[in-house]
């Protein structure tokens, strides 16, 4: 079984949009869909991927309500959405309640389009409430293509893990992307997960080696990003790493099991893959 925990998708009527000014944003990086929740679907089709989990981003505090909305009316079998607050939202605290009433599994930021610094200490009642929710986190972390500088770096969120009292949370782009020194200073053997995403052609094959020995392959989840990168290439990059199979059972699914339950992954049809 593969378990994508990291994919994006868009409302239909937007998605060409969205994914046009994320590509000017990004330098003109390629797609592999486009956009949609129906391209998405077929991606994971192409690709053997069996369940995504979907993040959006609630890039103002105006939009965390509609964001939320289309997140949760595309969860289905195969697709697991988490939702998204604004930390200038005066209903933050609110929404995070609406969020685990409709049954959303946790919640995504991307504290650059956000602008905000992930140890900022007006973040603490937010990340209490995601605890005390029992939702699980996923951060942008390390550098983006789109911007200058770093408002998650792998030593500001390790500052912030605290805050979380023990609730999960996920560091995208192997901890931080372009920071890989500091992930393995800062980030490893801490209690924080870290998922691959972007990494095949991004992260250097000894860094990624050696994250994923100092932190454990049962601290790493696979993820694509998609629509910016392939299932593929990301098992491509995975086969070149020298990890057991029992490594590479925990990465493509096991861990996911774990932390969203198994019971919502394993649908009668959906075999089981080495």
């Amino acid at each position: 079984m593969i378990i994508d925990f990291h994919t994006h998708c868009f409302p239909d009527r937007l998605a060409g949009r969205a994914i046009e000014s994320l590509r000017r944003g990004s330098g003109g990086m390629n797609t592999t869909y486009d956009g949609t929740v129906n391209g998405l679907l077929r991606r994971m089709d192409e690709s053997g991927v069996d369940v995504s989990v979907v993040l959006s981003i609630a890039t103002n505090a105006r939009q965390q309500h509609s964001v939320n909305d289309f997140a949760a009316s595309i969860h289905n079998d195969r697709l697991i959405p988490f939702g998204s607050v604004h930390p200038d939202a005066p209903d933050a605290l609110d929404e995070l309640e609406r969020i685990a009433a409709m049954g959303l599994r946790g919640v995504k930021f991307h504290p650059d389009y956000q602008e905000f610094y992930v140890d900022e200490p007006r973040m603490k009642p937010i990340y209490e409430k995601i605890s005390s929710l029992g939702l699980i986190t996923v951060f942008h972390s390390g550098y983006d293509v789109g911007f200058l500088g770093r408002h998650c770096s792998p030593k500001r969120l390790r500052n912030a893990l605290e805050w979380f009292n023990g609730a999960t949370v996920i560091a995208a782009h192997f901890g931080g992307w372009a920071s890989f020194d500091e992930v393995l200073e800062t980030l490893c053997g801490q209690p924080v997960y870290f998922d691959i995403s972007l990494g095949c052609g991004h992260v250097p094959r000894p860094y990624a080696k050696e994250i994923i020995k100092k932190h454990g392959a049962g601290k790493i989840l696979f993820a694509t990003d998609g629509p910016w990168q392939s299932a593929e290439d990301q098992i491509d990059f995975l086969n070149t790493l020298e990890l057991s199979d029992s490594e590479l059972d925990m990465i493509y699914s096991g861990n996911a099991l774990k932390l969203l339950g198994q019971q919502v992954f394993c649908p009668a049809d959906v075999k089981q893959k080495p």
